[in-house]
Order: structure tokens, then sequence, then C-alpha cells
């Protein structure tokens, strides 16, 4: 009855870590959906976004049992830094018009900066993880789906919206990504 109670309560909390990762894909999604993104574009970055999910905390774990805490904070304000760097790109671009090339996400290195932005913090999530004796295989796999599936719904309300607001979604997105890099910085 007490290793029921603990399965399900360990259950829970990776359901709760799942989805406060997956929001964050969530809104980061909202900010790239602003400046316009194809269906198919939006199944392939979720994808990525759902593997990124996977392996970041599954490296995190692996790597949470041999080193300290300190390597947490370190991913935490790297994932700060980039998401900085992509928001103010985003701005930038927006208020530059056609003279200044914006990130394509459409490419293969587009998304993969995205779903490294947006997973990073993943792999913090493991390290603490590693450090006690979790179900791995349920937790790569509960960060996978609530990481795709939120980006998903974050990317399609961000194209929804995002055609209603004209040339001002990619600098509300830029915002939006900037915003988030600075919360996580500080």
């Amino acid at each position: 009855m007490v290793e029921a109670g603990m399965h399900a309560g360990q259950l829970l909390t990776l359901l709760i870590i799942a989805m406060a990762l997956g929001m964050d894909a969530f809104s980061l999604g909202v900010g790239i959906g602003l400046k316009g993104i194809r269906l198919m574009d939006i199944a392939k970055l979720s994808a990525i976004i759902a593997l990124f999910h996977m392996v970041m905390p599954l490296m995190g774990i692996f790597t949470g049992k041999y080193v300290s805490t300190l390597l947490g904070g370190v991913a935490t304000t790297a994932a700060g830094a980039l998401l900085l760097l992509l928001g103010g790109h985003m701005i930038y671009s927006s208020l530059r018009g056609d003279a200044v090339e914006s990130i394509d996400y459409r490419s293969s290195w587009g998304m993969l900066l995205f779903a490294l932005g947006v997973s990073i913090d993943s792999f913090s999530v493991g390290i603490s993880l590693g450090m006690f004796d979790t179900d791995m295989l349920l937790t790569v796999l509960l960060f996978g789906v609530a990481g795709g599936l939120m980006s998903v719904f974050g990317l399609l309300l961000g194209r929804k919206v995002g055609t209603s607001l004209g040339g001002y979604g990619e600098a509300c997105g830029g915002v939006i990504l900037f915003t988030f890099g600075l919360l996580f910085l500080f």
C-alpha cells in the first residue's frame, strides 16, 4: 500500500513537472507562431521539441548521477541567454523590416536552435531527477509528450493570433522570447 502511494506520488510529481516544462514550450511556441508558421513546420518543430524534451532530461538524469547541482544553474543561464538572443533578433528584424534577415525556423538549424532553447531547462530538471530514484522511461516519455503537445497548441494559437496582428506578430513573438530569456536569467 505504501509503495503504491509512493508510485502514485512520483507519477503526479512527474506529470506536474512535465506540464510545467510543456508550458514553456507552449509559451515560446506562441511567440514563434505569431511570426507565422505553416502546419507542416508546426508538425516538424513539435516533433523535434518532443524529441529534445526526451533526450535532454535523459542526458540530465545521467549527468545528475555524477555531477553536482552547479550545472543546473549553468544550463538555465545558457537557456536564458539563447532566448534573449533569439527574442532580440526577432524584435530587431521586425523593426528593421527587410533590411535584416530573420532566423528561419523552417531551416534545420533554426528548428534545432529553437528546440534547444525550449528544452534546455529539461536538462536541468533531469539533473535533479538523476539524483533521486526515478523511473527514467516514464519520465522521458511524459516530458516528450507534454513538450510536443504543448508546443503544437502554442504554435497553432500563435499562428491564429498572428494573422490578425499582421506585421506586429514577429515583434510580439520576439518580446515573448526575450521576456522568457530574462526570466531564465533572473
